[in-house]
This record gives structure tokens, C-alpha cells and sequence, in this order.
């Protein structure tokens, strides 16, 4: 956990290692019985699938057993920095004290790393047109805080952070597009009357063989939309909730702010472009 800023091609800084982590997103965080958990968990509580080592019994199967939520998410690499780093390898089974403290720090690291994903993003995203000065700073503020101990994490405000970060991630954002093939104006109609751009409802919509390159979606929900052979290079889609959209055949290399678990969270196959260090889903479709 030495490096400044992420590297080797997956940024495998802020991509899970479960192999270096106590099993935290199976213990720390609770899930409730839904299309994505077959039964309700606690905060707290280890999943029945956790095994004395850490490991996920029935990893190879969790879609087919109804887990599909373990599938979509990512820890950003808050799991081994916190099993590893935070707590010097010291086990949430080792006693209570480590236990609470430990399920109360995941949570804020994994923002906090998720957070650093976005900042990287917007350093490329500017780096050669401007100074990346104002955003390598931030980067590194956030990650120093990364590193905090045990009690300053718990105390920090992430939400203050991503305050102070928002107008940073926005300007990176204008900057990439401005530069970019538009494929319409940012406020443009889909499925009849609704609009698309930031903070639009695209639930279920008709967006198939769309053009949205340069445009901005930013905090849209397309839960179940159609995107198939959809464009979205250099399409601003920072938090929007892809979960169930289609995206058969469509072209996301250059997507401004995509993640993995906005991926993982799709559907997809073999002719979906995904930028690279992408891993593509092993639920998606062969055709």
C-alpha cells in the first residue's frame, strides 16, 4: 500500500482482493431478502456461506443460488486495506473490540477508495490539457485520509469529502466531453416525453443504437434499460444505476467515470466494449 496514485493496468490498489481480506463484505454490511439475496443478514452477522477461512463456499455458484448482489459488488480494495493496513492484519474474529471497530471502518473506506477511483479517472481525464495540480492534491488528501487509524476514519464525514470533490469530478467531466463527438444536445427526449441527461428517470428506456457519446448522465437511473449497440464513449455516466440495463453490443470504452460494479451490475456479451483492466461479468451472455 505504498503507491501514490494506481497502477498495473486494473488499478489493483482500488480493485478487491479477497484473497488479502478478512471477508468484511461478508460479515460488515447487511443485505435484505430480494431479487439480489435469497434471505435478510444483519450488519454484523456472518453469512451463512462464509467459511472458517474467509472464503465464499459456494463462490462459482452465487447467481444460481440467488446471490447476485455478491456478484455486482466491489469493495474498491477497502477489504484487503482494512484487513491488511488499517488493522496490521489483525482479524475481526480476534476479539469484540477489533470486530466493532473493523465492521464500523469498512464501510467508510470503501467510500473513501471508491472515491480515489473517481479522482483517478478525472487526473486522465485532464491530464495534457491542464494542470492535474487541483486534482492530484485531492487525490492525495483522500488517500492520506485512507490511511487514517481506526478512530479518525470512524469519526470522518465521507459525505463532506465527496462534497469537496464534487466540483472537481464535474469540471474533469466537462473537460473530456467538451472535446468529444456529441451525439445530441444534453437534454434530449427518449421514450416519448422523458428527458435524457443528468439526474433523468431512463428506467426501462427505448435507448437502442443511441448515440450518447459526450453527453452527460450523471445520477440517472436506467435500472432495465435498453442500451444495446448503445455509444457511450465519453458519456458521463457517474452513478448511474445500471442494474438489469442492457447492454448487448454496445460500446463503453471511454465511458467517463464507469466502474465495475455499474458493469457488474448489467447485462451484457461478448460484443459489449468495455474500457480496459474491465473484467466482463461471467454471467453475460456468449452472443
Amino acid at each position: 500500500m505504498t503507491r501514490t496514485r494506481v497502477e498495473l493496468g486494473r488499478r489493483e490498489d482500488l480493485g478487491a482482493d479477497c484473497a488479502n481480506c478478512f471477508g468484511l463484505c461478508c460479515v460488515a454490511l447487511a443485505f435484505a431478502k430480494s431479487a439480489d439475496f435469497p434471505f435478510d443478514k444483519d450488519a454484523g452477522e456472518p453469512c451463512t456461506n462464509l467459511d472458517d477461512q474467509d472464503g465464499c463456499r459456494i463462490h462459482p455458484h452465487l447467481r444460481d443460488r440467488g446471490f447476485a448482489g455478491c456478484t455486482v459488488f466491489d469493495c474498491f480494495g477497502a477489504g484487503q486495506k482494512v484487513s491488511r493496513s488499517t488493522f496490521a492484519e489483525r482479524s475481526w474474529r480476534d476479539d469484540p473490540a477489533t470486530r466493532t471497530a473493523m465492521f464500523a471502518v469498512f464501510p467508510v473506506v470503501r467510500r473513501l477508495h471508491e472515491l480515489l477511483w473517481y479522482l483517478d479517472e478525472a487526473i486522465r481525464l485532464v491530464s495534457g490539457s491542464r494542470d492535474p495540480a487541483p486534482w492530484t492534491s485531492a487525490f492525495d488528501r483522500v488517500r492520506a485520509l485512507s490511511d487514517a487509524d481506526p478512530e479518525t476514519l470512524t469519526a470522518l464525514d465521507v459525505d463532506a469529502e465527496y462534497d469537496a470533490a464534487r466540483a472537481l469530478l464535474v469540471e474533469a467531466s466537462e473537460i473530456a466531453r467538451s472535446g468529444a463527438v456529441r451525439g445530441g444536445s444534453t437534454a434530449v427526449r427518449a421514450q416519448g416525453s422523458r428527458v435524457r441527461g443528468p439526474g433523468s428517470d431512463l428506467a426501462g428506456a427505448a435507448l437502442r443504437g443511441a448515440d450518447l457519446r459526450g453527453q452527460s448522465l450523471r445520477g440517472s437511473i436506467a435500472i432495465g434499460a435498453d442500451l444495446r449497440d448503445a455509444q457511450l464513449g465519453r458519456c458521463d455516466v457517474l452513478g448511474v444505476d445500471l442494474r438489469g440495463a442492457d447492454l448487448s453490443g454496445a460500446d463503453l470504452v471511454g465511458a467517463v467515470y464507469l466502474t465495475q460494479p455499474q458493469v457488474n451490475s448489467a447485462r451484457g456479451d461478448t460484443r459489449t466494449r468495455l474500457p480496459e483492466g474491465f473484467a466482463r461479468p461471467s454471467h453475460w451472455t456468449e452472443d
